[in-house]
């Protein structure tokens, strides 16, 4: 169990005006911020990132929705940071998520559906990594 975890606040989540309300309510749950950054990634940066689903069906929609406007990323840490942030966001389809997570709140639909919550300590490190130093992390 690791006390890094990653998340995006995703691009309908900044175009529909509600990034300081998701980042207050990761902080108001005990999450601190350690890196932030307010990116509109590439196609190229987009691919990357999401290299691991290339095969699957929604693979070019999901590049194409993540580089339709900017995004926040973010390094956060709390002890048991990976399965409080999982509980937090709540179910991928918003339509499934417990009334008063991230993704209940603020998601429009199971494709954009607010934020990017990292599944496993492994991927926490690997993810922060992708958009921050070492130095800028800590």
């Amino acid at each position: 169990m690791s006390n890094i975890t990653f998340t995006m606040i995703k691009p309908d989540a900044v175009a529909n005006g509600h990034t300081g309300k998701i980042l207050d309510h990761m902080i108001q749950n005990g999450f601190k911020i350690k890196a932030m950054k307010y990116i509109w990634l590439t196609e190229e940066q987009a691919g990357k990132f999401y290299a691991v689903h290339a095969e699957r069906p929604f693979y070019k929609d999901l590049v194409s929705f993540m580089t339709s406007g900017p995004i926040v990323a973010a390094s956060l840490e709390k002890a048991n940071a990976v399965g409080d942030f999982r509980k937090l966001i709540g179910a991928t389809n918003p339509k499934d998520a417990e009334t008063g997570t991230i993704r209940n709140l603020y998601a429009e639909s199971i494709e954009a559906n607010a934020v990017h919550g990292s599944d496993s300590d492994e991927n926490a490190q690997i993810e922060s990594s992708f958009f921050f130093s070492q130095l800028e992390r800590f």
